[in-house]
């Protein structure tokens, strides 16, 4: 007897083979060259290509699903559908021989980095500011709420959190008030941000007749620590004249002279001078592209006059057009430094480029201090973030374990000159994943009373030795080390 013809089945499946090998054939050439094409690290391309062609069809839907970067695009798009006002260009630049005048005379390599910084947020520097420290709360708020109480013309606020406990209310009232003097009030909270408290602060804000939006509202169930795209700055400007800006959300916890649970250590700063129109201008952008309304000519940009010896320029970060703007001002900041740097920041967790920069600076033999929360209020973090301490150690960094309460300053000083101060952390999520503002500051005094205020915490904190690292148990290493794993994810 002969054998039975095979079914169309039987065919299909003896077929079946050759079409999954092409079509893995397909997917994995065209996959490498997006890799190829978009990847700027060559050890992740290669890591990429080796995944796609190892695992077939899986390592594609990986590459798809993981290694596609959707956060800048995203951002781009977002922005590109909705009106932007883009930098304010009405503003002189300070001129060549002022910038020279206030480094001299040990300064004048830091001419490098103004012009880096220049040319990666295509913002002018601007001479003629005033910039104040506000420590804690204590000092920010209270200064927050006169500016706002003698307001005559406009108030335009952002923030990542703002709560609704009784210093939320005390802002609250103060917004009523403006309102009811007939001043034009903005008011414009991350839609993460807001669901920190159980009544969320802008419906409340619209129930009392401020203008009010939310961020990028998301989909996101309460709050969610590590979603992206979200609108991490601190600005606050009144009458177009008067600025504050730093890392110090609305929340009471940042009121250190009366008890809290949980405290919060912060800095923030008052800016007068022209610099407040650049302030207001990131602003503006930023409800344009969350509720369309463009705010333009008075009462928000009326003319400012110079006011203080400071060169001040602000530099906004986000995954759109400012991508990476701050990361490669870090970079800038420690290749030009010479005889110091001081960093306080409550997440660390640079990447290779910036660790590698770190240790470059301390081999130079530029003393390189970093002040870091000795029990931060996000586990994860802190473990990832102790992983990676041991790189810098070995290379001469010292890195110093502040004590309690939790510091949550954002602070860079270089060479008793140049600060950098905003909202910005150093990790992955405000160097490339949300929208951060900071500014750089050129001022001898300023840099000299901040170094103060840092090393008064290095005075109070625990300098961390490679001991400290080696003496950790093995569960405790494993643990820090997985948790590393996730860094360019928290």
């Amino acid at each position: 007897m002969g054998r039975p013809p095979f079914s169309a089945m039987h065919q299909m499946l003896a077929y079946w083979p050759y079409v999954a090998a092409v079509l893995h054939l397909i997917f994995a050439l065209v996959a490498s060259g997006h890799v190829v094409l978009s990847k700027r690290d060559t050890r992740g391309a290669i890591g990429w290509v080796g995944v796609i062609w190892l695992a077939p069809l899986l390592g594609v839907m990986l590459y798809i699903w993981l290694g596609i970067n959707r956060i800048e695009r995203r951002a781009r798009s977002l922005r590109a559908e909705r009106p932007r006002l883009g930098s304010f260009s009405g503003l002189c630049p300070c001129p060549t021989e002022v910038l020279d005048q206030v480094l001299t005379p040990v300064g004048s390599h830091l001419k490098h980095l103004s012009a880096l910084v220049r040319d990666v947020s295509r913002r002018p520097l601007l001479a003629g500011n005033r910039v104040t420290p506000l420590v804690s709360g204590d000092r920010a708020y209270p200064a927050m709420l006169r500016a706002i109480d003698e307001a005559s013309q406009s108030v335009t606020l952002t923030t990542y959190i703002f709560r609704h406990d009784p210093m939320g209310e005390r802002f609250l009232d103060a917004l009523r008030r403006a309102v009811f003097r007939k001043v034009e009030v903005r008011v414009l909270i991350d839609d993460v941000g807001a669901r920190y408290s159980w009544r969320a602060m802008p419906r409340v804000l619209r129930q009392a007749g401020i203008p009010c939006a939310q961020f990028l509202p998301t989909l996101i169930p309460w709050r969610f620590r590590y979603s992206n795209l979200r609108s991490h700055r601190k600005i606050m400007v009144v009458d177009g004249r008067i600025g504050f800006t730093g890392g110090i959300n609305i929340d009471e916890r940042n009121c250190l002279e009366r008890p809290t649970r949980h405290p919060i250590q912060d800095l923030h700063f008052l800016l007068t001078g022209p610099i407040v129109t650049q302030l207001q201008a990131v602003f503006a952008d930023d409800w344009a592209f969350a509720t369309g309304e463009l705010l333009q000519g008075e009462p928000w940009f009326p003319a400012v006059e110079p006011e203080g010896p400071v060169l001040v320029r602000a530099i906004p970060d986000g995954p759109d057009d400012d991508f990476e703007t701050l990361r490669l001002t870090l970079l800038g900041a420690l290749a030009c430094a010479r005889s110091s740097v001081l960093v306080v920041t409550p997440y660390f967790l640079p990447d290779a480029s910036l660790i590698a920069a770190l240790n470059v600076t301390a081999l130079r033999g530029v003393p390189l201090d970093l002040v870091l929360p000795a029990q931060n209020d996000l586990a994860l973090v802190q473990w990832a973030s102790t992983a990676l301490l041991r790189q810098l150690l070995e290379r001469g960094c010292r890195v110093w374990l502040s004590p309690p309460p939790f510091d949550h300053t954002k602070l860079m000083l270089v060479d008793g000159l140049w600060t950098l101060l905003g909202s910005a952390n150093w990790d992955p999520r405000s160097l490339r994943l949300n929208f951060e503002f900071n500014v750089e500051c050129y001022d001898r005094e300023l840099a000299t009373s901040l170094t103060d205020l840092v090393r008064s915490k290095m005075k109070q904190s625990r300098l961390l030795s490679l001991a400290d690292l080696d003496g950790r148990s093995l569960s405790i290493k494993l643990r820090d080390g997985v948790a590393g794993l996730f860094s360019p994810y928290l």
